[in-house]
């Protein structure tokens, strides 16, 4: 079931929005969702964001991570260096290359 199913939307008018807007923030700061209609039609959805926590714990990193493929270090590696070039991303060695810096700590 999608976000704007009228099962689980509000359905409110573009007119709705624009006269009751507080009430209408203040329902989606309760898990309030809401569909917008302009002219009869659906143009869009008001969705609550979800909160982020700033921690997950190391038993639901675990669960997570347990449906994930594993990585294969080497193949990695080769594929970064197929793909990437550090050289064009180290400032010292074109400056030196360039002949910026001198012996004599100038």
């Amino acid at each position: 079931m999608s976000i704007s199913d009228p099962e689980r939307s509000n359905q409110i008018s573009q007119r709705d929005l624009r006269n009751r807007s507080a009430e209408i923030m203040d329902g989606l700061e309760r898990g309030e969702r809401y569909a917008v209609t302009r002219n009869g039609y659906h143009i869009g959805d008001l969705v609550p964001i979800r909160r982020r926590r700033r921690a997950v714990s190391r038993a639901e990193f675990a669960a997570m991570s347990r449906g994930m493929p594993r990585l294969d270090d080497r193949k990695y590696r080769e594929d970064m260096d197929r793909h990437v070039n550090d050289d064009l991303y180290d400032p010292y060695d074109r400056a030196y290359d360039r002949g910026e810096f001198t012996g004599d700590g100038r």
